[in-house]
């Protein structure tokens, strides 16, 4: 399994703008062969920074992941509302239990 994780910081005045975008990202995101899961939340100290978190089955469905036409919007929309720069690591997870 592959997992992605990181922070987002958002301008205040398009907060509301890219929760619509973010939203829709992970509407279009969730539908795509190989997503376990993929979500936004906010900071609870800050609400202005995002925290993502995605889950993929494999590195194949990540990379076409990256093709879609509902990334490539996001990226060209993800510009106006930054802040800062984006803090995203990729792990690769050998096992998962519940805890």
């Amino acid at each position: 399994m592959i997992v992605v994780a990181g922070t987002v910081a958002v301008r205040p005045e398009t907060r509301e703008d890219a929760v619509r975008a973010a939203l829709a990202m992970a509407r279009a995101t969730t539908e795509e062969p190989g997503c376990i899961s993929y979500r936004f939340f906010t900071d609870l100290t800050d609400p202005n920074t995002f925290l993502i978190f995605e889950e993929w089955a494999s590195d194949e469905a990540l990379a076409k992941h990256f093709q879609t036409p509902h990334m490539a919007a996001f990226q060209r929309e993800l510009p106006r509302f930054l802040a800062g720069g984006l803090a995203i690591k990729r792990y690769e997870v050998a096992s998962v239990a519940a805890m």
